[in-house]
């Protein structure tokens, strides 16, 4: 038997890999996700979503591409970055294949041209060209701003033709801030806040009802525990779970308590 079974799972509650299905819209993320669509709705170019580890980024990223996706009055992508060592012709080749351009050259010379025909067919056609870059922290070369500057002096009159949303760690900032010129063309910039004590307490029982729990899985006092060992950390928060119902099963443990989640948080060494 597992822990699933136990505890009324259909699947596990808690896993850190992101799935849509789980996403809980705090009214932290549903103000990030509101900031988003203005952005690209008004097609207002450069959008800055920043969030420390673990606050859900590349969730909310996944959320706002499956409404991009199901709109067709959107064309959009999502490019995650996994290492630093990205060239400026590799991201735009990768852009511009995302957003369907066929036969597509080696240069930026080539490719930028390629990229106005594309986008100004979507602009014909009534849509919007949207392209969410999550992990961009790891976007660290002045010459890959520079082409995101130059993508964005793509416009007609009243709007650009294409909306570039970049969504990373703090450290961020001070990538963009390489390019003084594009960190100016910055429209909406906002910041991915932690869960509060409610929230957290909401965004477990979500985790648990998407995965098939009926049950009253967890204490009130081992919730004021999570939160006080993860400070709303959603990362944090599954881990901590994940462990939790894992010792819970072991010891038989109808609900999991503050006592439980104690033990937990030591074996994985956290502090308060």
């Amino acid at each position: 038997m597992s822990y699933e079974h136990f505890y009324g799972l259909k699947e596990q509650a808690f896993s850190n890999a992101p799935d849509s299905r789980f996403y809980y819209e705090s009214s932290q993320h549903a103000e990030a996700m509101i900031r988003l669509f203005h952005s690209v709705d008004t097609m207002k170019g450069l959008t800055v979503m920043i969030g420390d580890i673990g606050t859900g980024k590349t969730l909310l990223a996944r959320k706002a591409l499956e409404k991009f996706e199901s709109d067709p009055q959107y064309e959009a992508a999502l490019l995650v970055m996994v290492h630093s060592e990205i060239s400026a012709e590799w991201m735009l080749k990768r852009i511009a294949q995302q957003l369907g351009v066929e036969n597509i050259g080696e240069s930026a010379a080539q490719i930028i041209p390629q990229l106005y025909d594309r986008l100004m067919k979507i602009y014909e056609e009534g849509r919007k060209a949207v392209v969410l870059i999550d992990e961009a922290n790891m976007l660290q070369k002045r010459e890959i701003f520079e082409e995101f500057r130059g993508l964005l002096n793509l416009e007609v009159p009243g709007r650009k033709l294409i909306s570039i949303v970049l969504l990373g760690l703090p450290e961020l900032e001070k990538y963009l801030a390489l390019d003084q010129a594009l960190l100016q063309r910055v429209a909406v910039k906002f910041f991915i806040k932690t869960l509060t004590r409610e929230t957290t307490e909401q965004y477990i029982k979500h985790r648990l009802a998407v995965a098939g729990c009926e049950k009253e899985v967890f204490t009130n006092d081992a919730y004021q525990e999570i939160f006080d060992y993860t400070k709303g950390i959603p990362r944090l928060i599954n881990t901590i779970c994940d462990n939790a119902m894992l010792e819970g099963f072991l010891l038989k443990k109808e609900q999991i308590t503050g006592e439980v989640i104690e033990q937990v948080v030591k074996d994985l060494g956290l502090k308060k």
